[in-house]
């Protein structure tokens, strides 16, 4: 099973051979090819857009009442606008962009027309505060900045901070200072070849996400037009199955690296649709499954918190005889959900493995036997293995470190380094592998189960948080003295964000505290990173080196969870 990806005139045309049907042969005999130069924009979204009909997006507002369909020609047609209104501004390969726009299709515009110049978008959630569009922005030194006109305060509130910022661009309403998006548009050509632009090879940047750790902010990961661009294929032919007939919806923020994953990549290489929705902030179980009947989705993927709540729904009121495939992420689900989910659509919720640096590195596959709780497999392209910290195999059942080998060469789909980062970097790549940073054991069968972050990244509610930036905004509280942050179990969310407390001299525990605390985090940091539950306490455990063990307090909040106490 070899895809082709040699020349431009073959991109998508050689992808669409028979899924994997048995796993040893398939991860035996898998290759990405890559050329020398590639752009995803001109390379897939241009060569589908051949057929001018060919679907390529259905698009939901937020009611759910108002669906729109795109061609990859109007694509095509949008994404060259874009890079020509970038062009006419000065905008070059390699220039930074600023992204924080929501799930609109102006959002695909302006990440497919920044790629066709090269020029590196910042992808944003747009729930981001001013301190931290700020960080992002200089971090990154980006030159530019294209913003849903709702959130255009916020940057306004940064931008004094950051020198760099040449260029800003309202999205849905004009702004006085700002450049109008939709004028943008409109003066722009339609039409753009790749002869009109700086060529861009496979391992330039395209991207740049920001990804949480625990004891500093946010990181660069940078992905190439080969790491995503063609390396997302794995994620999209094998975890997902995707066909080119099916239309496919995943769940996700276009900020987060997740959309990479199921709205803009893989899927397209593959030539199927994906389905977007302008959803609210506060997830609607009701308007999510009238949109998956009635758009008739065929592969889903959804936080395990998403499920939880869409059972709790009566799901014999709805059609859902459509879905052909399921998938989740993030933490293993309740064995319960699994049964009610199959028993209205027939499908089994295919748990999966990956990160903002990485495509899919573990997952089950229709061609397997599932084993609920388990991760499943390493994907075809990647050696994956548990490793203690010296570089060494752990024995079958014992906990060590996912780790993805990286020589003799570094596997596509992976990113090389954490852009401008050199320590993270050294700390991830160590001698033959890439730690991922997460844990796991392996079984008699070769099936991975998921143990936890070794860094103690919380994932809640599909959000990853790094606990440093929660006790970093905490902190900031005149009265907090010291703070520590945890994932603590929830039946509904999985994990919620819970703070230990200790505080500062003249301050007294009481529930106007708490909800004080929750608020500033609020106004400190993005929203959804603030601690569900805060507890007070006079000490924290430490190492004697003075750090504290989130480890210790984890255990704690499990065991109590466990217990059923309060």
């Amino acid at each position: 099973m070899k895809m082709s990806a040699h020349a431009y005139d073959n991109m998508p045309v050689n992808l669409h051979g028979p899924n994997m049907h048995d796993y040893e042969e398939t991860v035996a005999g898998y290759q990405l090819h890559v050329p020398e130069f590639f752009n995803y924009g001109f390379d897939v979204i241009d060569r589908w857009a051949q057929d001018r009909t060919k679907l390529a997006l259905v698009w939901a507002d937020r009611s759910g009442e108002e669906i729109r369909k795109y061609s990859f020609y109007d694509l095509q047609s949008l994404s060259n606008r874009f890079a020509n209104a970038l062009r006419g501004l000065g905008f070059k390969k390699g220039d930074r962009l600023f992204v924080m726009v929501p799930r609109l299709v102006e959002w695909y515009a302006v990440m497919l027309g920044s790629i066709k110049l090269g020029v590196i978008p910042l992808p944003a959630p747009n729930i981001l505060v001013p301190k931290d569009i700020e960080y992002r922005i200089n971090q990154a030194e980006a030159v530019g900045a294209v913003v849903w006109h709702e959130n255009a305060e916020k940057l306004d509130a940064a931008k004094g901070n950051c020198p760099s910022l040449r260029h800003l661009i309202s999205l849905g309403a004009e702004r006085q200072g700002w450049h109008s998006f939709s004028e943008l548009m409109e003066q722009a050509s339609p039409r753009l070849s790749r002869e009109e632009v700086e060529p861009t090879r496979s391992d330039d940047v395209m991207l740049i996400y920001f990804t949480s750790g625990t004891t500093r902010f946010p990181k660069m990961v940078p992905h190439t037009q080969a790491s995503y661009g063609i390396g997302h294929i794995i994620t999209a032919k094998f975890w997902q199955d995707l066909k080119p007939t099916d239309l496919h919806w995943t769940l996700s923020d276009t900020g987060w690296a997740k959309a990479a994953w199921g709205k803009l990549f893989g899927q397209w290489q593959i030539g199927c649709a994906v389905m977007v929705h302008d959803a609210d902030a506060k997830f609607n179980a009701r308007t999510h499954l009238k949109l998956l009947e009635r758009c008739g989705v065929t592969t889903f993927c959804a936080p395990p918190t998403v499920y939880r709540m869409l059972v709790l729904e009566d799901l014999s009121q709805y059609d859902l005889s459509g879905i052909r495939h399921s998938m989740a992420a993030g933490e293993p689900l309740n064995p319960e959900i699994i049964k009610v989910w199959k028993e209205h659509t027939g499908t089994t919720i295919y748990d999966g493995f990956g990160q903002t640096e990485s495509v899919n590195l573990i997952a089950n596959y229709p061609c397997m036997e599932i084993r609920p709780g388990s991760m499943g497999k390493p994907t075809p392209g990647f050696v994956v293995e548990l490793i203690d910290d010296d570089g060494n195999p752990v024995p079958q059942g014992e906990e060590g470190n996912i780790a993805v080998k990286i020589k003799p060469e570094p596997p596509v789909g992976l990113l090389k380094e954490y852009w401008r980062n050199d320590e993270a970097t050294r700390e991830s790549f160590i001698g033959d592998w890439y730690y991922t940073g997460d844990r796991a054991y392996k079984d008699e069968d070769g099936y991975f189960w998921f143990v936890g972050r070794a860094d103690d990244v919380i994932n809640a509610s599909g959000y990853r948080i790094g606990p440093f930036e929660v006790e970093s905004a905490l902190q900031s509280h005149p009265a907090v003295a010291e703070s520590a942050v945890v994932g603590s179990p929830d039946p509904l969310r999985g994990t919620i964000v819970k703070a230990f407390v200790i505080l500062a001299p003249g301050f007294e525990p009481s529930d106007e505290l708490v909800t004080q605390l929750q608020e500033h985090v609020k106004q400190e940091t993005a929203p959804y990173k603030y601690p569900r539950e805060i507890e007070f306490v006079t000490e924290l455990p430490k190492t004697i080196s003075g750090k504290i063990r989130r480890v210790e307090l984890r255990q704690r909040e499990e065991r109590r969870k466990r217990e059923g106490s309060s």
